[in-house]
């Protein structure tokens, strides 16, 4: 073989490795009940804070340590547990993208990511001046 062949075949295997570290990362959003049956595999959950079962935490006794339960869009629920601090305005997101897995019953999350409301979802003049100006008949 030629010394650009060997050099074309070693880039081609430096490539097919890349994307197959690259799709390691690659991951799609599951329900609550698909992580179950993924028990041990790192899944995407979309869900709300159920705000009804009161938050744990307590910085003082142990800053690495918050429970509380979320419930997806689908009704079911689970507890989760996370290893760090609050993330601040945790209350207050309308949704959250927890990362991890799901270890029995519980999600073990390793990262929590806030999908805050809209700054102006409450307020209907707002909501109007954000619509396109599709009514202007002016032109």
């Amino acid at each position: 073989m030629k010394k650009l062949q060997i050099a074309m075949l070693i880039v081609i295997a430096g490539a097919i490795a890349g994307l197959l570290t690259l799709t390691k990362d690659i991951t799609t959003y599951d329900s609550i009940a698909s992580a179950r049956k993924k028990e041990g595999k790192y899944v995407h959950l979309i869900a709300k804070l159920d705000k009804k079962i009161p938050i744990v935490y307590d910085p003082v006794k142990d800053p690495n340590y918050l429970s509380f339960q979320a419930v997806d869009s689908l009704g079911a629920t689970t507890k989760v547990i996370y290893h760090n601090a609050k993330p601040a305005e945790l209350e207050n997101s309308d949704r959250v993208v927890l990362k991890g897995q799901m270890s029995g019953e519980v999600f073990e999350c390793k990262e929590i990511l806030l999908k805050c409301p809209s700054k102006y979802k409450d307020d209907p003049t707002q909501q109007l001046k954000n619509l396109p100006n599709a009514y202007n008949t002016t032109k």
